[in-house]
């Protein structure tokens, strides 16, 4: 089911079906590199049934991000309730794979997404966390109008150092 359309990325619900092709991406090194580790096969398939189990409890979860162009499946994009440094946030989150980097789906579809959560889920305040070394997806939070809010060391990520951005509905 489409979710939200942009000018060049539909983002809908996963199913399984996306299972191959989405741990095509979440398997990838560099795709991954800021994660905890590339995913197996099995995190792939339990990611997928979080995501549908979201959108039946929430009304929303991470998405598939596929290319309007060529209907390829190039990433995962969505807002997610998620314990961030020990506070229930909003947690808006990005991942496109590698072959598809500087090209501006992340911040395309990342954009989506607030708009989605500010006027359709009616959600007062989205974050976004990263670690503090990965540039790429900290300027797409700031392109998006986010504020560093602080640093913390994030536990669910192998201890690293990680910025925390949020804003709120204007």
């Amino acid at each position: 089911m489409e979710v939200i359309r942009t000018k060049r990325l539909i983002l809908r619900e996963h199913t399984t079906s996306d299972t191959d092709k989405l741990h095509a991406i979440q398997s990838d090194a560099v795709t991954m590199a800021f994660w905890p580790a590339p995913f197996s096969y099995e995190q792939t398939e339990s990611w997928i049934e979080r995501q549908i189990a979201s959108y039946k409890a929430n009304g929303y979860g991470r998405w598939a991000v596929v290319r309007i162009e060529d209907g390829a499946l190039i990433g995962d994009a969505g807002i997610v309730s998620s314990e961030i440094d020990g506070k229930l946030e909003n947690d808006l989150g990005y991942i496109i794979h590698a072959g598809a980097w500087r090209e501006g789906y992340g911040h395309e579809a990342a954009e989506g997404c607030l708009r989605y959560g500010f006027e359709q889920l009616g959600l007062g305040r989205l974050v976004a966390n990263m670690p503090t070394d990965h540039l790429a997806s900290r300027k797409v939070a700031e392109k998006l109008g986010m504020k560093l809010e602080k640093y913390f060391f994030n536990e669910r990520n192998r201890g690293k150092e990680t910025c925390l951005y949020g804003i709120n509905k204007p």
